[in-house]
């Protein structure tokens, strides 16, 4: 909990806070705190064992990008919420078997971004309809040569890396 807290940015989906804490060494210090309503990713996985990957631009990030179907909660959406209307809406399809595969916190040092994350099978094809700042093509890849890119450094987006190895684990207990 914030000593005192300034806004110094509201935007669309991002605020920014300057917040003066007392550190539980008893250091005062002023960090700079980014504030964001979270998100959902989710690897779906269908019949074949084919996983999808999404190859999307990312201006910030210098370009092109693997990732799983993710996007952030909207006001008053639940997680699983967001991870079932982002996997129609990027990937086109739904999915009717759902397990929940952790949360992971993207840069905890100034977001207070969550990441839910979730596997999806039985998958069933719908339309999709990505929104017009997201450009972006859908991949059904192997799920065992996705690994492989992670594990080669070939995808570096850490929601899809925690998700892909973490339902390896869960695919490997069950």
């Amino acid at each position: 909990m914030a000593d005192r807290e300034t806004l110094v940015y509201r935007g669309k989906i991002i605020d920014l806070y300057l917040e003066q804490v007392t550190l539980p060494n008893g250091a005062v210090a002023e960090l700079e705190i980014v504030r964001h309503p979270g998100g959902a990713a989710v690897v779906a996985l269908d019949s074949e064992n084919q996983v999808c990957l999404l190859r999307q631009y990312r201006h910030a990030a210098g370009g092109w990008l693997w990732e799983l179907p993710a996007g952030k909660l909207d006001l008053g959406e639940s997680p699983l919420t967001s991870a079932q209307r982002e996997l129609q809406e990027e990937a086109g399809v739904l999915a009717t078997r759902w397990e929940p595969l952790g949360k992971i916190i993207s840069s905890p040092g100034v977001f207070t971004e969550v990441v839910h994350l979730f596997l999806a099978r039985n998958l069933s094809e719908v339309s999709a309809s990505a929104e017009a700042h997201e450009v972006f093509e859908v991949h059904w890849v192997p799920f065992a040569k996705a690994l492989a890119k992670a594990r080669a450094g070939e995808i570096m987006d850490a929601k899809t890396l925690v998700g892909l190895f973490r339902a390896d684990k869960m695919s490997i207990e069950m």
